[in-house]
């Protein structure tokens, strides 16, 4: 498989986020290396969208990392414990970005559910591996992503990246409204959100 190279962020939001899906999210740790397939994401681009945290071009010491150049990871924390991976889009300076909202185990699986879990994989059930990397805060504690190892790093480095499949996989993508932004007025209603259809891991279909 090959990495993705920094031209692949660097073009419209809504691309990258249908593009991304298929890929496979790489993240070496701890003599581990975890891959997953992406099968969800969420836009989000800060020049008109009220759910976006850089919206109205606000800088904070959370949100400069979006203002990066495109291929950097952002990572932040809800609810003062789930920590989020995304992607910065686009060129440096304009604060968009793809979240990675689900993801399909393929390696380090036994170690995604200690991590997730406490317990072996023969201990869990069918329900709790289709839960194990199904929504954001899910992946990133089944994968040991977390913003202070990976805020802020390159995703074209050796760490944590994203990669082609050897392989052209044939699905269909669902395009939707984004969940759990009822703020955002108006943004609400953006069809920003993409999955493959019928993947068990995607967090609300």
């Amino acid at each position: 498989m090959k990495k993705l190279t920094r031209e692949f962020y660097a073009r419209p939001t809504l691309e990258v986020a249908r593009d991304l899906l298929g890929k496979y999210l790489v993240h070496h740790i701890d003599k581990v290396e975890y891959i997953a397939k992406i099968v969800e994401t969420e836009a989000y681009i800060a020049d008109i969208d009220k759910a976006s945290h850089a919206y109205n071009n606000r800088v904070t010491p959370r949100t400069k990392t979006l203002y990066s150049r495109p291929g950097t990871a952002y990572v932040y924390i809800i609810y003062g414990m789930y920590h989020c991976l995304n992607t910065v889009t686009e060129i440096e300076g304009k604060a968009s970005g793809v979240l990675i909202r689900a993801v399909e185990p393929i390696k380090g699986i036994e170690k995604m559910v200690e991590n997730r879990y406490k317990k072996s994989l023969d201990e869990i059930n069918k329900r709790q591996i289709y839960n194990l990397t199904s929504g954001p805060g899910k992946l990133t504690m089944a994968m040991k992503i977390t913003k202070d190892r990976n805020n802020n790093i390159d995703l074209c480095g050796d760490k944590l990246y994203i990669m082609e499949s050897d392989e052209k996989e044939d699905f269909e993508i669902v395009t939707t409204t984004r969940i759990n932004i009822d703020y955002a007025e108006e943004a609400v209603d953006f069809p920003w959100r993409f999955y493959i259809k019928d993947n068990p891991y995607v967090s609300k279909k």
